[in-house]
């Protein structure tokens, strides 16, 4: 059987969703494929990390939203007049704050995670922007609203705040709030997009 690099990164997410710790060369023997094989398909581990990470923040985005078209079809409203891309920016972070394995990767590899989900030039912040400008977009078409600032300015806005909260334990020493995050970037999106 052929270990191909989508294996590998798999591979890698269900560890980081349980919580283990990334060792490669344990990777590799599980795998049944040389260390020099590993490492020529998925680099190092900061890069294995990353492509682990960004599945797992793919996934979680797109079941937060599965979960809103299963609740509300393809409005872009909820019953109580709630954007859909507000409510699916607070299940993310309801999702990454209550994910175990995430807790558990801070815990004890909080600088790393911090690097590899926070770095601008890696994978994980790009994509999570590209997804709330995407979504940003939809919702901004199907409600007529009018955005006030670019959305690439809006969404990178949005999801750098959001880090602030999700990871405000591991940069500032605070507990995270979840309930002022939402409050908080709801009110900013709203005022980003007047109708």
């Amino acid at each position: 059987m052929t270990v191909s690099t989508d294996d590998i990164v798999r591979h890698a997410a269900r560890l980081l969703f349980a919580g283990t710790r990334l060792d490669l060369g344990r990777m590799a023997a599980e795998l049944g494929i040389s260390r020099t094989t590993f490492f020529r398909r998925v680099g190092n581990r900061d890069d294995l990390m990353g492509a682990g990470l960004l599945l797992l923040s793919d996934r979680t985005w797109q079941q937060a939203l599965e979960r809103w078209h299963a609740k509300h079809g393809d409005d872009v409203r909820g019953p109580d007049g709630r954007l859909r891309c507000l409510w699916v920016m607070e299940e993310y972070r309801r999702e990454v704050a209550g994910n175990e394995g995430m807790r558990k990767l801070f815990a004890t590899e909080s600088t790393v995670a911090l690097r590899v989900l926070t770095d601008p030039r890696g994978g994980v912040q790009p994509a999570l922007v590209d997804a709330h400008v995407d979504l940003f977009r939809a919702d901004a078409e199907a409600a007529e609203l009018t955005p006030l600032v670019p959305l690439p300015d809006l969404a990178f806005a949005v999801v750098r705040l959001g880090e602030s909260f999700l990871y405000s334990d591991v940069l500032a020493a605070r507990a995270v709030d979840l309930a002022v995050a939402t409050t908080l970037l709801d009110k900013l999106v709203q005022g980003a997009l007047e109708r």
